[in-house]
């Protein structure tokens, strides 16, 4: 079974009901938006490929789709266009924005389900089959962490962290609630340097500083370590 997640937006609900219907009947996990302010209300990060229609309502396929492309979170997942408009202008537009394919309605579902194979399949594995390598970024709310680029992000706006900071989020943030005790950061972020308790600390504290407004986010548990706690 795939653990490909697809993200559909369509205003047509039939036509959203029959590619959610045969995309999860080949494996895939599909989720539904029927306008492009929707999806923008979704998790974008999680998805592996965005089904795009160009014609809707106050914003369009493309616009979606544009935005998408220029956000750092979000640029690398492919788009497939689904439209009825097949100028050559048209889909020279889709490609421009970044398009990874432009399926013209009508279509055959098959076709879709073809295409969305090939999309995926390109974009997720080398020449040799083997698996690429993807950007895993870390997401609490406007907090992004790239653990690939190795940068951090509050609404869209770059934060500089030194490399102790960003690794001590990097560990709080990928396990949520977990308490992690002085011993256990001195261990992954320092690799057991002779370094006392008062740098973690330190490092915390320059850390809250400069993650505003999530620095409440990042809780002391006295007696036992810092967590990153996402109830609050």
């Amino acid at each position: 079974m795939s653990t490909f997640r697809i993200l559909v937006v369509d205003d047509e609900e039939d036509l959203c009901d029959i590619l959610q219907y045969n995309l999860e009947k080949d494996g895939y996990i599909v989720d539904i938006a029927y306008s492009a302010e929707d999806a923008l209300k979704k998790d974008l990060t999680q998805y592996n490929l965005f089904l795009l229609d160009v014609m809707m309502g106050a914003m369009s396929g493309f616009k979606l789709g544009s935005m998408l492309k220029k956000d750092e979170t979000t640029s690398h997942i492919p788009i497939i266009f689904i439209t009825a408009k097949d100028t050559e202008t048209d889909t020279l537009t889709g490609f421009t924005i970044g398009a990874d394919d432009y399926i013209t309605k009508p279509y055959s579902v098959k076709e879709v389900v073809a295409r969305v194979r090939v999309v995926l399949k390109r974009t997720t594995e080398q020449k040799d089959g083997t698996p690429m390598s993807k950007d895993k970024i870390l997401r609490f709310e406007q907090l992004f962490v790239n653990l690939t680029t190795k940068t951090t992000l509050i609404d869209k706006q770059e934060i500089n962290l030194t490399k102790k900071e960003f690794e001590i989020l990097s560990l709080l943030m990928s396990q949520p609630n977990n308490v992690f005790s002085r011993e256990d950061i001195l261990q992954q972020v320092w690799n057991n340097a002779d370094v006392t308790d008062r740098t973690i600390d330190v490092n915390i504290t320059r850390l809250r500083k400069k993650i505003e407004p999530y620095d409440k986010n990042v809780v002391t548990r006295l007696g036992y370590g810092y967590c990153f706690e996402t109830s609050n």
